[in-house]
């Protein structure tokens, strides 16, 4: 053991004495590994190396190690099946066992710090969900064209469009002097019709001349309009002056 872990003086609160004579006892079980302060033999090696001139390389190792040893030996009595595996191994074994995992969890701790600053180089950056940039693209493939159906439909799109006919939405009125002379020819032959009579069968538009035709008719005086009730029939006879001067020349 080098002099500096050797040297080692230990003032502890279950322990006092140098530092391989506290591992001895330990070994023999002669000390609870729970009541000793490993933290406190830090520190105490912490400050023997600073009084020293320098550093001595080895003895630090050589301390981690047993050091190392010791937190092993009290983590057994928190875990006895960990402990009870352990204690199968030779002196020899056991040392090079202490020592693979602190190796292994120095390589977890520098792991640790690099994914720390990772963290801090990275936090400004966001991801977005998509496809891998080396998952393989799709090829789209297209079926046979043939080249003179493109250019008849673009012949097709040339042509300009025939002019669309509106003349089934026009409305064509017959002639208000149409009816005119047909109500005249009625009242000639009758002195009173009606005019829904005269007007069945027609389309609503020559209805609606026909009826314009009639009040015509009335405005000149020549026709008389009768209705019994409100949208009764209504009753179309000759003007009464008109009337008696046929009147009188039939008596003539």
């Amino acid at each position: 053991m080098p002099s500096a872990v050797r040297d080692l003086e230990l003032d502890l609160d279950a322990f006092e004495g140098p530092f391989d004579l506290l591992l001895t006892l330990i070994l023999k079980e002669q000390l609870e590994p729970a009541e000793i302060d490993i933290a406190s033999i830090v520190v105490a090696f912490v400050e023997h190396l600073t009084a020293r001139d320098r550093i001595d390389l080895d003895a630090c190792g050589e301390f981690l190690v047993l050091i190392a040893a010791l937190l092993e030996i009290k983590a057994r009595q928190l875990f006895p099946e960990e402990g009870a595996e352990l204690a199968e191994l030779e002196p020899e074994e056991a040392a090079e066992e202490l020592a693979r995992r602190l190796a292994e969890y120095r390589r977890m701790k520098e792991a640790a710090s690099w994914l720390r600053e990772r963290l801090e180089t990275e936090r400004a950056r966001y991801f977005r969900l998509g496809p891998a940039p080396l998952a393989p693209q799709a090829e789209r493939r297209l079926a046979p064209q043939d080249p003179a159906h493109l250019v008849a439909a673009l012949r097709g799109l040339a042509v300009p469009p025939p002019k669309v006919s509106l003349a089934h939405m026009a409305l064509r009125f017959p002639p208000v002097a149409q009816f005119l002379e047909r109500f005249r020819a009625v009242l000639r032959r009758r002195s009173v019709f009606d005019f829904d009579g005269e007007v069945a069968g027609l389309s609503r538009v020559e209805q609606a001349v026909a009826f314009l035709a009639l009040l015509e008719l009335r405005r000149a005086g020549e026709v008389a309009l009768a209705q019994a009730a409100p949208f009764a029939p209504i009753r179309v006879s000759r003007h009464e002056a008109e009337r008696s001067h046929a009147w009188t020349v039939r008596s003539a």
